[in-house]
Formats: C-alpha cells, sequence, structure tokens
C-alpha cells in the first residue's frame, strides 16, 4: 500500500517526466488510430482496415524487437547520469546508433517472407493482397524509427522529455496530410489508398528521427555538453552491455506485439467484418495503453537515476508513485470501455455490422485495463533496477502458453469468434499484472533492507 507521505513527495515529479513523454506515446499510437480511420472511409473499407490491421501488427512485432533491444539504454544513461557521468551516457548513445544500422538489414527479412506466411495462414485473399505492399511501405520507415527510439531513450533518461513529445504531437500533423494526399490522390498524386497510409507513416518517421537528431546537436552546442568530442569507434564491450540487457525486453515486446499479430491474423480466417472490428476494439486499449508506457518509461528512468545515486528507498518510492498513477488511469478507462463502446466504435466506422461486432471486444478490454496499468508500469520500475529478464519470461508464460491457447479454444471449438481470442490475451493480461506488481514489491523490499552485518550491528530497541 503506497503511503501518503510518499505520494506527496514522489507525485509531482513522476508527473513532470512522465507527461511529455505520455504525450509522446498517445502521439505514437495516434498515427495508427489517423490511419484506421482514414482508410476506415474508402469504399471497401472492411478490406482497408484489415490490410492495415495485419500489416501494422506484423511490422510493429519486427519493429518492437529492434526497439526493444535499444531498452537497454533506459538502464545504462539512466544509471549513469544519476552517478553524474554524462560522457558515459553520450558513448551509450553513439553505439546505440551503430546497433541500430545493424539491426535494420536483420529486421527487414522477415517482411520479405510475409507473403508466404500469410498465404500459409489463409488470410482472407482481398485483405492480403493490400496488406503486402502497405507493409513494405513501412519498411522504408524501419531505420528511421529505430535512430528515433535511440535518442528518445537517451535523452528521456537524461531528463529531457519534451523534446520527444514535440517530435511525436509534430509528426500526426506531417502524417495526417501525408494520409490525406496519398490515400485519397490529392494535389495531383495518384490515390495510393491503404498503401499510402504505409508511405505517409513512413515519411513520418523519417521526420520524428530528424527532429530528435537536431535537437541533440542544438543542445549540445548550447550547453556545450561535449557531445561532439565522445569517441566514435564502436564499443563492442558497451553494445554486449546493451544487448544483454535489451534482449529480455526485446523478447518481451515480441512476445506481447507477436501474439496480438497472431491473433490479428487468426482473426483474419474470421472475415473483413470481424477483422475491423478487431482492429478497432485493439486500437483502442492500446491508445489507453499509452499512458501507463509512458509513465512506465519516466518509472524506468527515476528508479535507473535512483540506484545510481545510490538511493535505494528513492527508486522504491519512485517506482510505487508511478505504479499507483498507471492503475488509477486505467481504472478509469475500464469505466469509459463499458459505458461508451458504441460511440467508440462509431470514430472509426458507420458500418453497424462491424460496430456491433465492436461492442463485445470492448468488454473484454475493459476487463483488463487494471492489470495491463499495473504489468506495463512495473516492467518499466523493474527495468529501472536493471532486471528486464523477468517480465519476459511472464509475458512469454502468460500469452503463449496459457492465453493464446485458451483463447483460439474458445474461438475455434467453442464458436466465440473473435471474442474467444480477446478473452484469452485478457486472462493472460491479468496473471501478468498480479506476478510483476508481486515481483516489484519483493525486488524493491530486498533493495532496501539493510545488510546483514548493518543489521546485526544495529542497535536494539527497548521493550517493556
Amino acid at each position: 500500500m503506497i503511503r501518503l507521505r510518499t505520494l506527496r513527495s514522489e507525485l509531482r515529479p513522476t508527473i513532470k517526466l512522465a507527461l511529455p513523454l505520455v504525450l509522446a506515446e498517445l502521439g505514437w499510437m495516434s498515427m495508427a488510430i489517423v490511419d484506421t480511420i482514414m482508410v476506415g472511409h474508402l469504399p471497401d473499407s472492411a478490406t482497408a482496415m484489415g490490410a492495415v490491421s495485419v500489416g501494422s501488427n506484423i511490422f510493429t512485432s519486427i519493429a518492437l524487437f529492434g526497439g526493444g533491444l535499444l531498452m537497454g539504454l533506459d538502464t545504462l544513461v539512466s544509471q549513469a547520469f544519476g552517478a553524474g557521468q554524462r560522457e558515459d551516457c553520450h558513448r551509450s548513445l553513439v553505439n546505440s546508433v551503430y546497433l541500430s544500422i545493424v539491426l535494420t538489414p536483420l529486421l527487414a527479412v522477415p517482411v520479405w517472407l510475409l507473403p508466404r506466411v500469410l498465404s500459409a495462414m489463409r488470410v482472407d485473399a482481398g485483405v492480403l493482397t493490400l496488406a503486402i505492399p502497405y507493409t513494405k511501405a513501412l519498411l522504408a520507415g524501419l531505420f528511421p524509427l529505430l535512430l528515433y527510439f535511440a535518442v528518445r531513450r537517451t535523452i528521456q533518461a537524461m531528463n529531457m522529455a519534451k523534446p520527444v513529445a514535440f517530435a511525436l504531437i509534430t509528426a500526426n500533423i506531417v502524417n495526417a496530410l501525408g494520409n490525406w494526399i496519398l490515400i485519397y490522390g490529392k494535389f495531383g498524386v495518384p490515390a495510393m489508398g491503404a498503401v499510402g497510409s504505409g508511405w505517409s507513416t513512413s515519411i513520418s518517421r523519417l521526420y520524428m528521427a530528424g527532429v530528435l537528431v537536431g535537437y541533440v546537436f542544438w543542445y549540445d552546442q548550447r550547453h556545450r555538453t561535449r557531445l561532439l568530442k565522445t569517441p566514435i569507434e564502436p564499443d563492442l564491450r558497451r553494445i554486449r552491455r546493451l544487448i544483454t540487457l535489451g534482449f529480455p525486453a526485446a523478447m518481451q515486446f515480441t512476445f506481447e506485439s507477436g501474439v496480438f499479430a497472431l491473433t490479428t491474423a487468426l482473426i483474419a480466417r474470421l472475415g473483413a467484418v470481424p477483422l475491423a472490428a478487431h482492429q478497432i476494439a485493439l486500437n483502442t486499449v492500446a491508445f489507453t495503453y499509452m499512458v501507463p508506457l509512458g509513465i512506465a518509461s519516466a518509472a524506468a528512468v527515476r528508479v535507473g537515476q535512483a540506484i545510481g545515486r545510490r538511493d535505494p528507498p528513492g527508486a522504491r518510492d519512485a517506482g510505487d508513485t508511478a505504479i499507483f498513477l498507471g492503475a488509477a488511469f486505467m481504472t478509469l478507462m475500464s469505466v469509459a470501455l463499458l459505458l461508451f463502446p458504441r460511440q467508440i466504435a462509431h470514430i472509426y466506422t458507420p458500418d453497424q455490422t462491424i460496430i456491433r461486432s465492436t461492442i463485445y471486444l470492448l468488454a473484454a478490454g475493459a476487463a483488463f485495463q487494471l492489470f495491463d496499468g499495473f504489468q506495463t508500469v512495473a516492467t518499466g520500475a523493474l527495468r529501472g533496477l536493471g532486471d528486464t529478464r523477468t517480465p519476459m519470461l511472464c509475458h512469454f508464460t502468460a500469452y503463449w502458453v496459457i492465453g493464446l491457447p485458451f483463447g483460439a479454444w474458445l474461438c475455434f471449438r467453442r464458436n466465440w469468434g473473435a471474442l474467444g481470442l480477446w478473452s484469452g490475451l485478457s486472462l493472460a493480461l491479468i496473471l501478468i499484472g498480479i506476478v510483476l506488481l508481486f515481483v516489484w514489491r519483493k525486488r524493491v523490499h530486498a533493495l532496501a533492507a539493510p545488510p546483514p552485518q548493518a543489521a546485526a550491528h544495529a542497535p536494539a530497541h527497548r521493550t517493556s
């Protein structure tokens, strides 16, 4: 149970750091929402939305693996910054760029294998025809996206979160304008339909990376942080440390995004209408998830900085406060999903058949909102401690061993359809939230406990 005194001291600095990161995450998700809405107004909206759903989920699974590998920066940079070692932060940034360059061609390979994979999974033919070129258009923005991830995680770990929010918010303007021009064919540009949305997204990701790289150089010139004096030769030991920390986080994101991508492909077998309803519900719960995800980034930074300055109680208080904020927000979102499902679905499409299907899926989403808040922020707090392995194991077990098989059984054997798969995912998230909250409490309790020698020499208290 979090103490009132802790909330009073920690709430303000946590919100100050978390708010721009939350805005950045909402900006990230709103791009996907705008894409879905704009292709949802094409003549064959169910097929277009289904193609965007399949393509974006698969590409996101691939890209987030790379982004997860770069999450080692949360630990390395925040702890170095907390210890006052700015040059060490710069070294981590330089080597994360090298890692991004190497990752780009490796992560591009699965996209070129996509036609065979989706054909083997018997995805709806109309959806498949659009999903392949759409996903390949997204591939053009892969390196800018990885570069954005690297710079973002570095500067936010050094308490510079506002530029991240600015980059994402303004990128939404670039994306919306690009969608309007490329999807519908404006200013003499041929109408590209759903594929145009993929190209617009890639352009906006190039813009995001450019903004953050430009800000880093501007900040260095103004404040003379000596970034340009950082050695540019690759530091293989540091890259190895980044991968060691980031690989479990990358696998965790792969397990999580991969299970949603596979769920999308399985629902695609049910037809265009269930797939469109799934995409609307998925966009909605992903949008609510962005808030605790931003808070989780703040938790990772504040916990890591406390560890860097050797303040275990401060790390505990920072993590507890962030988890409380995430849980409180997601409780409100659960209520909203139950009260306004029809209104939410109507934002995306006027098709009443799709809307009716979406309502049931949003009810399943409401069931796991609180636990999604727990698991997301607890994962960030544990990352600040340097523990990325535990969340990975939890996500694999709950999603792939329990949730997905159970959901597939409900969907195909009990004829629950898409709701069956969503019920399985809901069960998985509830389990992950409970376990990670318990692990966090156990880790910080052990961290804050005095060492055995200190406890043995502590003065005894009189009892009478």
